[in-house]
């Protein structure tokens, strides 16, 4: 039996203020109401349009077409489009419970992944999932971020908007028009599907009103490469491989293309270039509501930092939530609150809600376990803070301050390309040969580390290859969420909650989740790798000279995290990161000129006095990772 739920468990506020309002023929807007369940999921409209993108990925010598398949209520009035353009319809599905999409025996789509078209098609919306290009149902080669993956998105766009050419079938058929459109869409996924509504928000097509990037790239390159230097992970062409359930023969030649574009060595490409959305973030119209979590070591942090830093010097409208979850979706960690909050910002960036969400506090960060504070402004420091290392009494143990070690101050490490920066974080008390410790000493006050950092090392290698790891680490006692656990920081229940409307072979139901803690003695809060030979520049490489300085600045991974008085922060310098970073040719022994070196950390109000310099310990940290994966879903 069809049966149309409002939203339950936790939103009985909610539900008490949207049932007070008066049905209408469309959703209430103008206002700082919700739009309402007016609307018959079992009655809307089921269809599957083919849109032309203007390519032949496959070389067949016709034009590649994509499967939109669309539910969109049946009423006379023009409806607003959230869209999710995605690879994994049929490979791996969405979401927590990893749904797949579904087909009637005549292939009118039936099951759609995600809680999106239950609930928002009630409340006046079309909901469009797309298969990219050489996925699913649609025609065309996967390319991985590049122009066929962007444009099997856009081109949908351009069509809701009227300047595009869609079909009822996948090849001839009759032209079809979305008149039922009116134009404003909302791009949203989590992964690969949010990275491509970052690429396709960074062409600056029309009518992209807003998208939600949920654990998204920012660049290609950064999820492959370091600053110069090859992540642990397979490459673009694995990945091509996974979507397309296995390969396909006629797309051998776009992962050909894929291979011979990414250099061994860590270069920079054009390859790279064309998959790169930073740099076009100056094209971004739409606006932009990120949610990353701190702990992703899939989709890292840096992604978003570059991402938001590049589109706030943009004047792009932004709002960000920060969880302290590894790679893992809001409705999974704040379930309620997130429905709440996504329903109040796509009636206000779709509908034109007065509703007052723009006005509201920019930044949700999740300080504690389920514990969440606001930021006016993210993030709340304008400006970077240099922090400089200086030598201690023990060989490859030093101090932080602010002043910059005395001219001719050196430390030594030895790269054995098999050590990593979980094990350099153990015993910080002792020297290492293969990484070299500073830290704060016991902190008078409250540090908080808001933004995104760098490092500038002024170093010399013993071998013409060198690979440089910087991490940021929080030495105290304290309780997280276990974000490196197999559901990185949380744990599915044998419960569910149901949020919008059943109908047939489309449940609105989720199992709850719950959150899962651990209790550390330290933590790594941020890192970046680097490869030496890239120092003048990362679209090239050259042999170093052995005992030659050279001077590099490489990129720190975003973050947001409060040290308690008390507790002290660290830096690591080492050479290999084993867990994340390929070894180089030969390994060095690594001299870092300490008066030419700086950590560029993003401090909001300084960097306080040390109470003193008592020891950090440690002896409990979350764990190294198994292996990166390639593909984050």
């Amino acid at each position: 039996m069809l049966n149309r739920i409002g939203v339950v468990v936790g939103l009985l506020a909610l539900i008490a203020s949207t049932l007070a309002l008066p049905a209408t023929a469309r959703p209430v807007v103008g206002d700082a109401t919700l739009s309402q369940p007016v609307h018959s999921l079992a009655e809307a409209v089921r269809e599957t349009v083919w849109v032309d993108i203007g390519l032949d990925g496959d070389r067949d010598g016709v034009r590649d077409r994509v499967a939109a398949d669309i539910v969109r209520p049946k009423t006379a009035t023009k409806v607003p489009v959230i869209m999710d353009a995605s690879p994994y319809y049929s490979c791996c599905g969405r979401g927590n419970e990893s749904e797949l999409k579904t087909y009637d025996p005549s292939g009118r789509p039936v099951g759609f992944p995600l809680f999106y078209d239950n609930y928002f098609v009630p409340r006046g919306y079309s909901v469009v999932l797309v298969d990219l290009a050489g996925t699913n149902r649609s025609e065309g080669c996967v390319d991985v971020g590049g122009r066929s993956d962007v444009t099997s998105a856009k081109a949908v766009v351009d069509w809701l908007n009227g300047r595009g050419t869609g079909y009822d079938s996948k090849t001839g058929g009759k032209a079809v028009s979305a008149t039922w459109s009116t134009g404003a869409v909302g791009m949203i996924g989590k992964s690969y599907d949010g990275t491509i509504a970052n690429g396709v928000a960074a062409t600056g097509v029309d009518g992209l009103r807003t998208i939600v990037p949920i654990g998204a790239i920012s660049s290609w390159y950064d999820y492959y490469r370091g600053d110069g230097v090859p992540l642990r992970r397979g490459g673009p062409s694995g990945l091509a491989k996974t979507v397309e359930e296995g390969g396909r023969a006629d797309c051998a030649h776009a992962k050909t293309a894929l291979d011979q574009g990414t250099n061994a060595n860590g270069d920079y490409t054009s390859m790279w270039a064309e998959r790169d959305h930073v740099k076009d973030a100056s094209k971004v119209k739409a606006s932009v509501f990120v949610v990353h979590g701190l702990g992703d070591m899939n989709v890292m942090t840096l992604h978003f930092g570059q991402w938001w830093d590049a589109l706030a010097k943009a004047g792009v409208k932004r709002k960000i939530w920060l969880s302290q979850t590894g790679h893992v979706d809001p409705f999974d960690f704040r379930r309620a609150e997130w429905v709440r909050t996504l329903h109040r910002w796509f009636d206000h960036t779709l509908l034109g809600a007065a509703n007052g969400i723009d006005t509201e506090p920019m930044a949700d960060v999740e300080r504690a376990p389920d514990t969440w504070t606001t930021d006016k402004v993210w993030p709340p420091t304008s400006k970077l803070t240099a922090v400089r290392p200086q030598p201690g009494t023990t060989a490859g143990l030093g101090k932080l301050a602010t002043a910059p070690a005395a001219e001719g101050k050196t430390e030594q490490l030895t790269d054995n390309g098999r050590t990593d920066e979980y094990s350099w974080a153990l015993q910080p008390n002792a020297s290492s040969p293969s990484r070299v410790l500073f830290t704060t000493g016991s902190l008078s006050k409250e540090l908080r580390l808001s933004g995104t950092g760098s490092v500038t090392v002024t170093a010399t290698s013993s071998t013409p290859t060198a690979h440089l790891t910087a991490a940021l680490v929080h030495y105290g006692p304290n309780t997280i969420r276990d974000y490196r656990s197999s559901e990185e920081g949380i744990r599915t229940l044998d419960t569910e909650s149901c949020w919008g409307e059943n109908r047939d072979g489309d449940n609105a139901c989720y199992k709850d989740t719950a959150t899962t803690t651990k209790q550390v003695d330290h933590e790594v809060l941020a890192r970046g790798w680097a490869d030496l030979s890239n120092h003048s520049s990362l679209s090239s490489s050259a042999p170093l000279r052995p005992g030659q300085r050279y001077t590099m600045t490489f990129r720190l991974s975003a973050l947001d995290h409060v040290i308690p008085a008390g507790h002290q922060l660290a830096v690591i310098i080492g050479g290999t990161d084993s867990s994340y970073i390929t070894a180089p040719a030969q390994l060095p022994k690594i001299t870092v000129d300490l008066s030419r070196t700086a950590f560029n950390l993003p401090l909001v109000g300084g960097l306080p006095a040390a109470n003193g310099n008592s020891a950090p310990e440690a002896r409990s940290g979350l764990p190294a990772p198994t292996a990166l994966p390639n593909g984050e879903r």
